[in-house]
Order: C-alpha cells, then structure tokens, then sequence
C-alpha cells in the first residue's frame, strides 16, 4: 500500500496548512482543447471557502477569515455581510460552508457553519442560522443551532458540510474528527461523523444508532475530514472525505453504518506506516471511489441540470493539492471516475448554478470564482 502514496503532495508538517489554505491560485488553462467548456472569470475573493446562490441571482460567498460576502455576478458587486460571528482562522478553521434554508424566498434564513473558540484552548464546529438582509447587507437574529462534541483543542478537520434532504425535513451535517482519529469510533462524540438533524438544530427522531447508546444525532460514522455532502436525483447521499496519505475517498452514506476510519483506510498513515486496506467482511463499508496518490478533495457537488447532457447523474470533485477538477459518473449505488481536467490552481469549491453551469472558487489569496459554460 505504502507505494500509493508516491506524489502525494501534504506532508505531515504542512498538513493544516498546505492542505487547507493558503496558496496563490495558478492560472486556468482556458484555452485546453481536450476541455469540453468554456472558463469564466467572474470575481476574485480573499480565502473563499464556500458559495451558495440566492433567489434573484445573487450570491453568498464566505471566506476562511471569517467574512462573509453578498456578491452580484452580473455587476460583480461585492458588499461585505455585518453581523458574522468570530470566526477561529488559524489552521483549517473557517468561515465554512453557507445554504439558504429551503423556505429562503419566504424566511430570509440562511444556514451556515464555522469554527468556534470554546473553554481555553479548546475549539469545534458549530452550526447557526440568521436571517439575512440584503439590503443592509447584515445578518439578523442570529443562532447557533448545534455544536460539534467535544470542543477540543485542535486546528484542522472541522469539515462543516450542509445538506437539506430530498424532502425538505431533516439537515445532515458533517463533523471532521479533528485529527485526533479515535473520535471517529467513539459513539458518544459527534466528530468523524455524519449527523442527521430536524430543522431547528435537534438530533432527528429515528436516528439509526441512539438505542445502541450512540449520541442521538449520528446516521453514520468513522469518518475523517468530511468536506462535501450531496443528495443524488434518486435521494441516495453522497459524502467525498480526505484520506491521509492517500485514501481520499467517495462514499454512499447509508443508516448507522461504520465506514471504518481510523482502522480502515486505503491510504497510509503520515509517518508512512500501514493501515489495514478496506477488505471484504472486515465489518467496515469500504469506498465507492478512492484517490492514491491524494486529490484532496475539497467539496462536492451533484450535476443533473440540461447545460451539459453528458454530466447528467454525476457527482464533481474538486482537488486541492490535485488542483483538477474530477467528474464521477453514477449509476444506482455504483460511481466510477469518469474525467479529469487539470486546472492549474486548488480549487476550494464547486456549485451547480440556477443556470445549469458549474461555479468554481480557488483557493487562497485573490482567488477566482469561475464558471463553466459548454465550448461553443
């Protein structure tokens, strides 16, 4: 296994930082004659880590430091959003992930997740809502919902991904287990999980593992850095996490399952030592995809619209350290590696617009948010 692990570009002494922030983004190569769309560059924005679209054709992007911005992209206006909490920057820790709520054209309310000092040294991810004024631009009301447990102290896999079931009903959101591995196990703790939510923030009724003594809110565990959560045409949840070295992984997230981090992993641990691959009857729900060496994979998103046919039913995954840009092709319960375009730049994040582009954002300083049309 160790041989996977050859061009994999985070040592462990870069780990909070090469595999999560900082770095000048590259140019996108939009004259490659093998890409099958056109790149747009729409914006720029400092250390954008996530973006969401708001009904009347603006956006929200949030930034690791802990802005957020209501941004036009038809006029390219950008105005910064007042009332964001503290956020905690150091390492991985962000401004996170941003959903409208799915009664947003009528509530105003937003989702959003962020990393949040506690007691001392301690930290963890917490999940809030608000109400947002585009007018001011500011946020109101504000809440936090839930909160990872336990904060601890720690500067990297706070994950932090949202995603609204099919019906509207439930929120599942995901808890990185901090790099400290073991939490991912541990049924009492949220980290290294995937966790099913009712709207207002409360562990869901039903919840697969909480008569076996599991915190309530957890659907599914051992887990890592969980960086992308996605629902597919067929109400099936798609989760993308960061391996170690190597291992990074697509999983199909089923009720109450263990998918086996740390004991389980197609990648090797950061000192080059062996972990056990995924094998059958080891008790573990192995990956649908996996990536060695690394892609470092940094969101997720599900394509079905009719802009581009031929991505219909397929998940997009965009690399960090890779800085691609992957397609993975579904079919039922199944997924295979379909395309990837180099991009010359991290890429932080992908969204499916209202129109039917993909909407990219790079990494780091001065990062662009670019958008994919089709050639012609």
């Amino acid at each position: 296994m160790n041989a996977r692990i050859l061009g994999f570009a985070c040592t462990l002494s870069l780990t909070l930082l090469a595999c999560s922030g900082a770095s000048t983004p590259g140019e996108a190569q939009t004259g490659d004659a093998t890409r099958p769309f056109e790149i747009a560059a729409v914006g720029t924005f400092d250390a954008p880590w996530a973006m969401a679209f708001l009904p009347g054709g603006k956006m929200l992007v949030t930034q690791k430091q802990g802005a957020m911005i209501l941004f036009d992209p038809a006029s390219g206006t950008k105005q910064t959003v007042a009332g964001t909490p503290a956020v905690v920057s150091a390492g991985q820790g962000a401004l996170m992930d941003v959903v409208p709520a799915p009664d947003f054209a009528t509530s105003n309310t937003i989702y959003f997740s962020y990393a949040e000092a506690g007691e001392g040294k301690t930290n963890g991810v917490a999940l809030a809502t608000a109400t947002l004024d585009q007018a001011a631009p500011a946020l109101r009301n504000m809440k936090v919902i839930f909160r990872a447990t336990p904060y601890i102290e720690s500067g990297a896999h706070w994950s932090g991904r949202i995603a609204f079931s099919p019906d509207n009903e439930y929120l599942f959101f995901t808890n990185g287990e901090r790099a400290k591995a073991d939490p991912a196990q541990d049924p009492k703790s949220t980290l290294g999980k995937v966790l099913r939510l009712n709207l207002d923030g409360t562990p869901a009724a039903g919840n697969p593992l909480a008569a076996k003594g599991f915190h309530p809110a957890i659907w599914s565990y051992g887990h890592r850095n969980l960086l992308g959560l996605a629902f597919d045409k067929d109400g099936r949840l798609w989760e993308v996490e960061m391996g170690p070295l190597g291992g990074d992984e697509i999983n199909l997230v089923k009720p109450g399952v263990n998918y086996g981090w740390p004991r389980a992993s197609n990648g090797s641990n950061y000192d080059k030592s062996d972990i056990p691959d995924h094998q059958p009857g080891d008790g573990y729900e192995p990956p649908k995809v996996f990536w060695n060496p690394s892609l470092a994979p940094a969101a997720l998103a599900y394509y079905n619209a009719e802009l581009f046919p031929a991505w219909r039913n397929s998940l997009f995954i965009p690399g960090l350290s890779g800085m691609a840009l992957e397609r993975v092709a579904l079919d039922g319960e199944n997924a295979s590696k379909a395309d990837r375009w180099e991009m010359g730049a991290r890429i932080r994040s992908v969204r499916v617009g209202p129109d039917g582009a993909l909407w990219l954002l790079e990494d780091g300083p001065n990062a662009r948010m670019l958008r994919l049309t089709p050639k012609g």
